[in-house]
């Protein structure tokens, strides 16, 4: 790809009447396009204009006018969706945002991108490109229809359903299908993977849904994903636009403190009972419909039947651990070789037949890739962490690398476009070498912008007196305790986040037995979609939930005026991979825990907090139970990373905010919050 001047970045600008500050020709006045006359304001009611937007459209507008990265932290309430969008269209370049989860990507795409282009009168194409697990496979249902291999009545029926909804959907997103539930097994069934991919071979590839979603991508001038898609193609796997990220002229990645462990996780290596499974299945799938191969079916059969043996052998589910613990036992040995003498010998029987269709083909190219990481599992590297994760019926056994940053930069230097990192929390006691460190990002600019929100009048946080340490036995009994009276003055809804499912079961239970005036919901008991509607719609309703609820979750006004946590989110040390990387840094002379754990707790922090104040007029209450916030020496650099908030000791301040419902905290002060202030 030609990297284009900065005149031709400008002559491609696809319309005419933005303001110039008249610094530089054919510069953009960004304050004038953000300010509360500018064209956002006639579209947007309440719109106003806001410093932090206009200093951050800025930045963006030059690193895409340049061509270079930027690492930008704007806080809840700075606008930032607009403050990347409106430079990105305006750039006339192909675009790239990527988001954090599905959802974003969604709003994105229905919303804001739709709101931008009125706005501003720009005729840009857009398209959103999701995963092929999030497409029907119209040649896979044809299979599930017709091998026979579910035969209780559920699955049929949802067979049926699905095949009834595949000669009306327009775009094959298999969202749209509400009477079929998301776990329902047929799904695998139905849709595609790379693995079993046939690809433009495929008999119905004319009405391939995946391959129509990727022309739309190509043609488009913004393309919306998220990062599993990105990271999914940028390690090769080719999950559906590898021909995107080439012809890019700037990429967005919001919500990027997620990236590092999202690159992580896709450039890894996953060997997966489920994958050898399937494989299996589809084997056996090819057989049938091609016939006379009863020896290859056998033998596909028996590879089903062996890994099966291997999850056996692994003991109980729901373990997390390194390889090394359980890949020296001999039950575990005889297993593997088992396993690997069978998948040779499938792959022998393959390649004596796999000319026969082109889906035998593809079968033994998966076993090829399956074989291969399996084998290397069985090889120790300094550079990658092994380990394994069992659950009821299956297992993982995964290779992930130490460090991802010079895969990373190298992709960034195979990719000379404007690169914007962004997201309400990636700094770090004010700087962000901890996110640009691991992401391997060289020479970007930096910037901070502060939410403007008035945390210091509309909001608290309470540190309970006389906790115990987290790790003394009744630590939850006395968050539990110290809870109650907040959830008591707050007359709206609460958050309670816990940072293990052994504190939030057991908090559950002393709390149902306690409040009784409210509706409690507890993380589980339904879609975190379902119970945040639940939530709104309640106005003062407790919600219980873990680490999906720190972040994602907008509920604004007093339907959540209180966001109770109970302890420093650090990450648990015996975690495989963490554990990998702490000994790692240790071994190359680096502190872990101010290199590593800190950090990563900071920002999972600061994303909790995050929930609390959502809108200029949003009052709340912070409550940290933990006592090392204000006990040990890096607290401070906790609360040097969060917004600037009064603090107290003292319960009955926390009463005084909560009834001063239409005025300031500062009439609230005492001793402590003035402390804090000053």
């Amino acid at each position: 790809m030609t990297k284009p001047t900065h005149n031709e970045l400008e002559a491609d600008v696809p319309f005419d009447d933005l303001p110039n500050n008249g610094s530089s020709k054919g510069s953009v006045d960004w304050q004038a396009l953000f300010d509360s006359a500018g064209p956002l304001s006639k579209i947007i009611s309440g719109f106003t204009a806001r410093p932090q937007q206009q200093q951050m459209a800025q930045a963006v507008g030059d690193a895409i006018g340049q061509y270079k990265a930027t690492i930008i932290e704007a806080g809840t309430g700075v606008g930032k969706t607009f403050a990347y969008l409106v430079p990105a269209l305006s750039s006339g370049g192909k675009v790239i945002v990527s988001t954090g989860t599905k959802t974003l990507q969604d709003q994105l795409y229905f919303k804001d991108l739709p709101l931008v282009r009125k706005a501003f009168n720009i005729s840009a194409k857009l398209a959103l490109l999701k995963g092929r697990a999030n497409y029907l496979c119209v040649y896979r249902l044809k299979q599930a229809l017709t091998d026979g291999q579910y035969k209780d009545r559920r699955s049929i029926s949802y067979l049926h359903r699905i095949d009834d909804w595949s000669s009306m959907t327009q775009m094959g997103e298999i969202a749209e299908v509400t009477h079929v539930p998301d776990d329902a097994e047929v799904w695998s069934s139905v849709t595609s993977t790379t693995d079993n991919c046939l690809g433009v071979d495929c008999p119905d590839y004319g009405d391939c849904f995946v391959a129509n979603a990727r022309r739309k991508a190509q043609e488009a001038d913004v393309v919306v994903v998220n990062h599993h898609l990105f990271f999914a193609d940028m390690a090769l796997k080719d999950e559906g636009f590898g021909e995107l990220l080439p012809s890019a002229n700037t990429i967005i990645l919001d919500e990027s403190h997620q990236l590092p462990d999202v690159a992580s996780n896709f450039f890894s290596d996953i060997f997966g009972s489920r994958q050898v499974r399937e494989l299996a299945r589809d084997i056996l799938a090819e057989t049938m419909t091609l016939g006379d191969m009863p020896t290859l079916r056998d033998a596909s059969q028996e590879m089903d039947k062996v890994v099966q043996d291997l999850r056996l052998a692994m003991d109980k589910p729901g373990l997390r651990e390194p390889w090394y613990k359980i890949s020296s036992k001999p039950a575990i040995q005889t297993e593997i070789a088992n396993l690997e003498a069978v998948m040779i010998e499938v792959e022998g029987l393959l390649g004596a037949l796999d000319e026969r269709s082109k889906g035998l083909q593809t079968c033994h190219e998966r076993l090829d890739a399956l074989l291969h990481r399996l084998q290397q599992m069985q090889k120790p590297s300094e550079d990658v962490v092994q380990w394994y994760e069992t659950f009821t019926r299956s297992f993982t056994l995964v290779s992930t690398p130490l460090d991802i940053a010079k895969q990373f930069k190298k992709q960034m230097d195979g990719m000379p476009c404007a690169w914007v990192f962004t997201s309400a929390t990636l700094a770090v006691d004010k700087h962000f070498s901890h996110f640009s460190e691991r992401m391997g990002i060289i020479d970007a600019d930096e910037l901070q912008l502060d939410s403007p929100f008035d945390y210091w009048h509309h909001s608290l946080m309470y540190a309970p007196p006389n906790m115990p340490e987290p790790q003394q036995h009744d630590f939850v009994e006395k968050v539990v305790e110290a809870s109650l009276p907040v959830i008591d003055a707050c007359k709206g809804g609460v958050f309670m986040l816990f940072t293990s499912y052994f504190a939030l079961n057991k908090a559950t239970e002393m709390i149902k037995d306690s409040v009784t005036d409210r509706r409690i919901l507890v993380q589980g008991e339904a879609t975190q979609h379902e119970m945040i509607d639940q939530f709104r719609n309640e106005g003062n309703a407790l919600l219980l939930g873990t680490g999906s609820f720190w972040e994602g979750v907008d509920v604004r006004g007093d339907a959540l005026s209180c966001v109770i946590i109970d302890k420093l989110p650090f990450a648990a040390p015996n975690d495989p991979v963490m554990e990998a990387r702490i000994q790692s840094i240790r071994a190359n002379n680096g502190n872990p825990f101010y290199d590593y754990q800190l950090p990563q707790a900071v920002i999972t922090l600061k994303q909790g907090v995050g929930r609390l104040i959502r809108d200029h007029h949003d009052r709340g209450v912070l409550v940290v139970c933990d006592p090392r916030l204000r006990t040990k020496s890096y607290g401070k650099v906790f609360l040097e990373s969060l917004p600037r908030i009064p603090r107290t000791q003292k319960i009955e301040v926390v009463e005084r905010f909560f009834s001063l419902k239409n005025e300031s905290v500062s009439e609230a002060n005492d001793d402590d919050t003035q402390k804090a202030k000053d």
